[in-house]
């Protein structure tokens, strides 16, 4: 059985590409909004926005945060890092940037999003091991991410104890 899984992206970047990691079908994942969902989730204000994530970051075991080139920094992905973090979760990431988009584009690799949190004196880094799939080629890239991600959510979750 699958693990069950948060996955936390830039959505306006990545979507598309996350939209291939939920079709791998390795992990159980949270469901994906379309833009018109997330677009009243944020009307809504941010304590609507946080109930949200809350709720689905409810009854999980690890948190993916899938890195784009935009990821690292983003407010709501601190968010759920922490959140995650904090709650005992496996938490991991992984590079997407050599995935194709929709338009069949890849994008610069960005930033290490655990790169500014700690844990006492230890970087959280510690803990969250990011992944960086060696291809460039997208449809081998997508290839490694499938054969390991199951692995990599385990050893998250191990990590954490």
């Amino acid at each position: 059985m699958a693990r069950r899984t948060f996955l936390s992206f830039h959505y306006k970047n990545d979507n598309w590409r996350v939209s291939q990691i939920k079709q791998m079908g390795v992990i159980e994942e949270q469901p994906l909004l379309s833009a018109n969902k997330w677009e009243e989730v944020e009307k809504a204000g941010e304590a609507a926005i946080k109930k949200w994530i809350d709720d689905n970051l409810s009854g999980k075991s690890c948190l993916i945060v899938l890195i784009g080139e935009k990821t690292a920094g983003r407010k709501w992905v601190d968010y759920e890092i922490k959140s995650a973090f904090d709650a005992g979760k496996g938490v991991l990431g992984v590079y997407i940037h050599n995935l194709k988009d929709s338009g069949g584009n890849k994008s610069p690799k960005g930033t290490n999003p655990f790169d500014k949190f700690t844990v006492g004196d230890n970087p959280l880094t510690k803990w969250a091991k990011v992944y960086n799939p060696p291809q460039t080629d997208s449809s081998e890239v997508y290839k490694h991410i499938k054969d390991n991600l199951a692995s990599w959510v385990e050893t998250a979750i191990n990590l954490r104890g």
